[in-house]
């Protein structure tokens, strides 16, 4: 009798152990904002293409500047700084 109840005991503890599992929310890093004010900017490394794709065209694209070369590319809510081909800033304007 007292195996019994000690094997069910353990059944019980060993499915409620098995039974239990965490929730993991799987979101796209790209829509998340990364700015104090929930705007969401290009990161480092990103190519002017990347950019381009997932913000879509540039209100207003400086000339290359200096070496080495610096673009800027100018949003309506922010500014993307580029050093050849990559992304090395993004900023808000000031308000």
């Amino acid at each position: 009798m007292i195996k019994a109840a000690f094997f069910a005991a353990t059944v019980l503890l060993a499915t409620a152990t098995i039974s239990h599992a965490d929730v993991i929310s799987i979101i796209d890093a790209d829509d998340i904002p990364n700015s104090p004010q929930g705007v969401v900017r290009p990161k480092n490394g990103m190519s002017m293409a990347q950019v381009e794709q997932q913000f879509g065209p540039a209100e207003q694209i400086s000339s290359p500047v200096g070496e080495p070369p610096i673009t800027v590319w100018t949003y309506s809510t922010f500014r993307v700084y580029f050093e050849h081909n990559a992304v090395i800033h993004s900023v808000l304007p000031q308000q």
